[in-house]
């Protein structure tokens, strides 16, 4: 079926579905038809189409307007280049749940664009201020209870979802990941042992997942964070300070090849991991009260 009659096909099922007064269905199917590039408006006997952008583009995260998404949670990815990663994380994250999905790009989306339906949706940004504004922007711009940072080199092996909804509907923790662990308390606070699943002291955002109101409570991420390397840490940290609990857990995840490591040039990645690492030791090192118990 080529896109002209599924966009008319759509559109009738939408008049179809307000004359029986279904008007969720009629959202639904506005806005399905919306992911393919059309605005579909009501003329005196039936209905017409006007082109519209499948996605918003911003000048910077600072302009970005509030994100419209179902549910208590969604999941967000940070994109600034590798977009051939980020298409495959997506097609993962589809094919194990129905989270609604939300892409970050900095730039071009390229074929990111062919992933939007009605499940993903992205907004691309022109200036990139860094990874911890741009994380804060989805933040303070969901409505959701529940959040998710995830890295576009993580992917979905199975249902992750329904395990980490059900424990952050427990309250107990403000936070569950993949990966964490305890700050070594005996090198200074210059390391992290991963104990394995449990209470810990900092998560990773290759998986994070957090109770959106703590996280703001707690002050969200450091703006200043540019590069992502340690700023996860900084915010586990604030999140412990206003007492919240963090949880790792075993989950159907993998990691492939980590671009935004790897293929990040030397010199950049290691002096903004460094000055993330040094806001924490200024801030954090010594408190260990905030800290989880050991094991």
């Amino acid at each position: 079926m080529s896109e002209a009659k599924s966009k008319e096909v759509l559109a009738q099922e939408r008049l179809d579905a307000r004359a029986a007064k279904d008007f969720a269905k009629a959202d639904q199917l506005r806005d399905q038809i919306a992911t393919l590039g059309f605005e579909v408006i009501d003329v005196a006997g039936g209905f017409e189409f006007r082109a519209k952008d499948r996605y918003p583009r911003y000048a910077s995260t600072r302009d970005i307007r509030a994100i419209k998404v179902d549910g208590d949670i969604a999941i967000t990815i940070i994109v600034d280049g590798f977009i051939a990663d980020a298409v495959e994380t997506v097609r993962t994250i589809k094919a194990h749940c129905n989270t609604p999905v939300i892409a970050l790009v900095v730039g071009e989306p390229a074929e990111l664009v062919d992933e939007i339906d009605l499940q993903f949706q992205l907004i691309a940004i022109t200036e990139n201020f860094g990874w911890g504004e741009n994380t804060n922007a989805l933040l303070k711009n969901l409505a959701t209870k529940y959040m998710v940072v995830m890295d576009p080199s993580t992917r979905f092996l199975g249902d992750a979802m329904t395990p980490v909804i059900a424990e952050l509907n427990k309250a107990e923790f403000s936070a569950v990941g993949w990966h964490g662990g305890l700050v070594n308390t005996e090198d200074e606070w210059r390391s992290v042992d991963d104990k394995g699943p449990g209470e810990v002291d900092v998560l990773f955002s290759y998986f994070l997942a957090f109770n959106c109101a703590d996280a703001t409570n707690a002050g969200g991420f450091n703006n200043r964070a540019i590069y992502y390397r340690n700023a996860d840490m900084e915010f586990s940290l604030r999140l412990r300070q206003s007492n919240g609990r963090l949880l790792q857990m075993d989950l159907p995840l993998e990691q492939a090849r980590h671009h935004g490591y790897y293929d990040t040039e030397e010199n950049f990645r290691e002096v903004q991991s460094k000055k993330n690492y040094d806001r924490i030791l200024e801030r954090f090192r010594g408190k260990s009260a905030i800290l989880s118990p050991r094991r």
